[in-house]
């Protein structure tokens, strides 16, 4: 064979074997973005697109009253504030999550999140997105259900959150045929809590089993509860005006020595026909600020159960 064609096919077999290598390099550059791609999706959050992980793992929720739908949903946060600690349905699952103060930086840095959960009202999202990914939520958005519902698109267990959400429209309902046929179609029902010495009545959507109540179980609000507190959501009163919003049944927040709230001890408060009747019912205040779906569940047991008893 002449050598210059014995050259040129050797540098043709060089440029092949090249060409091939190239190939398989690119091919599994191709492959890797795509396995990186795979493993992260833009949610459409408010505080704009953001790329979260499809199934996150470490997730830090500091948007308290979503905590419970998170672990409802499997996923046990690494991260929550102090607000959480003191809800007793949550039991021992939050042993293992830190508490990490508004605006801990350093500690939320060690703790290594893949994700971000809290308000959009937080001064400290900037920071956190420096961190992992930050997908803030506006709670008045969303009712109870649909905040479940939402939880569950950014966890990536949109069916199992639905499941739940068509498991407790069911409980509900049966919950509502009992209570109804214990107290009544036109009974009416009044949640009242004092803080910090302040007394407060509270609307259909402010946790404090308010959603249970008013809305899953369709009790009637007293018409001035209805005027004065559904819209802004709660409202002070002074304890001298407590007979002006009086319903047939009142369910009273205590603090965590149970004690009594001193509105209780007017004499306005004892001439209450709910008073009279032993229609008063206490709930743990701290357990019942929530509405996420453990504290529903709950919540709903009480409320049955307390209206029914007799």
């Amino acid at each position: 064979m002449d050598k210059k064609i014995l050259f040129i096919s050797i540098m043709a077999l060089l440029i092949i074997g090249l060409l091939s290598a190239c190939g398989n390099d690119t091919e599994k550059t191709d492959e890797a973005a795509s396995e990186s791609e795979a493993k992260t999706r833009v949610y459409q959050a408010e505080n704009g697109d953001v790329e979260i992980p499809v199934e996150p793992k470490r997730v830090a929720v500091l948007a308290h009253i979503y905590v419970g739908n998170v672990l409802k949903l499997g996923v046990t946060p690494v991260a929550v504030n102090e607000w959480v600690k003191g809800n007793k349905f949550f039991g021992d699952q939050l042993e293992e999550a830190e508490v990490v103060p508004d605006g801990a930086i350093e500690k939320l840095i060690e703790l290594e999140p893949d994700l971000i959960i809290t308000f959009t009202n937080d001064q400290n999202i900037k920071k956190y997105s420096e961190i992992a990914p930050v997908v803030a939520l506006t709670n008045t958005n969303y009712d109870y259900l649909e905040q479940h519902l939402e939880i569950g698109e950014i966890l990536g267990k949109e069916k199992e959150a639905q499941v739940w959400v068509d498991e407790w429209n069911t409980k509900a309902a049966e919950a509502k045929e009992k209570v109804k046929a214990a107290i009544g179609e036109d009974a009416t029902v009044l949640v009242i809590e004092q803080v910090e010495k302040v007394t407060y009545i509270y609307g259909q959507n402010w946790g404090r089993g308010t959603e249970v109540m008013y809305q899953a179980l369709g009790i009637k609000a007293p018409e001035k509860v209805k005027t004065d507190v559904f819209g802004p959501g709660y409202k002070a009163i002074s304890p001298e005006v407590i007979s002006d919003y009086a319903a047939d049944y009142i369910f009273v927040g205590v603090g965590e020595d149970a004690a009594d709230p001193s509105f209780t001890q007017t004499s306005v408060w004892k001439e209450l026909p709910a008073v009279k009747n032993g229609n008063v019912f206490k709930f743990d205040s701290e357990s019942f600020w929530f509405n996420d779906a453990i504290t529903l569940e709950h919540q709903l047991e009480f409320v049955v159960d307390s209206l029914t008893k007799k």
